[in-house]
């Protein structure tokens, strides 16, 4: 059989033992390497850029950056890494600003060790990850009344929301349905204003929430 890929880390918060623990955690399970660490969202920026890991972990609140600051501006390099938050901080204002940001995924640091490996691998491969008490949280917050909401979804827009659901980029959404990308775009944007969202995270959150996605979408 073929080992699986490892897959790559950049650990990110401002407490040593945090950062230590988790390092340790990682390093002591098969299919990890830990490339570094960074004690703020500037040092994040920084070595996420010059490593190109995978996966980095953040967290949030940190003195001299915050994680959310640092999510933005790799979104803004395009940079190929993928970003789980990982903290204490499941607030609305948390949440949403670092979902909107660009962040793949958001876990609570009190998640087992094993849902964090699952949730890594996730991210790893561009699916959204949400632990259950953020995914609460962000239905209800981009539930708003200017949404629709009621409207169903045409066929072809369940499929492009089950193919974002698993992390499937616009490109390959277009060679996937034999569309262009600006249909595909086209699509997305019709979907989130009957889901009353701005952004994939949300669709595919609030699409799970009302049932409109099953546990087979999830790839």
């Amino acid at each position: 059989m073929t080992a699986e890929p490892t897959i790559t880390l950049l650990i990110v918060d401002d407490h040593p033992v945090v950062r230590d623990g988790l390092r340790g955690m990682f390093e002591s399970a098969p299919g990890f390497t830990v490339l570094g660490e960074a004690a703020n969202g500037v040092e994040a920026v920084e070595r996420a850029t010059a490593l190109g890991p995978d996966v980095v972990l953040m967290d949030l609140r940190m003195p001299g950056g915050s994680g959310v600051d640092a999510i933005r501006e790799l979104t803004r390099r395009g940079a190929r890494s993928k970003v789980l938050v990982l903290t204490t901080y499941d607030t609305d204002s948390d949440t949403l600003p670092a979902i909107e940001a660009g962040a793949t995924g958001y876990l609570l640091k009190d998640a087992p060790r094993d849902e964090l490996f699952t949730a890594v691998r996730a991210a790893a491969e561009g699916r959204t990850v949400l632990s259950p008490a953020v995914a609460s949280r962000l239905v209800h917050a981009v539930r708003t009344p200017a949404g629709n909401g009621n409207e169903p979804l045409s066929a072809r827009e369940r499929e492009v929301l089950a193919l974002v659901a698993r992390g499937t980029s616009n490109r390959e959404i277009a060679r996937e349905l034999f569309i262009s990308e600006a249909t595909v775009k086209t699509h997305l944007t019709h979907l989130y204003a009957k889901l009353g969202v701005k952004d994939r995270a949300a669709a595919v959150a609030v699409a799970y929430d009302r049932g409109i996605l099953g546990r087979a979408d999830r790839g």
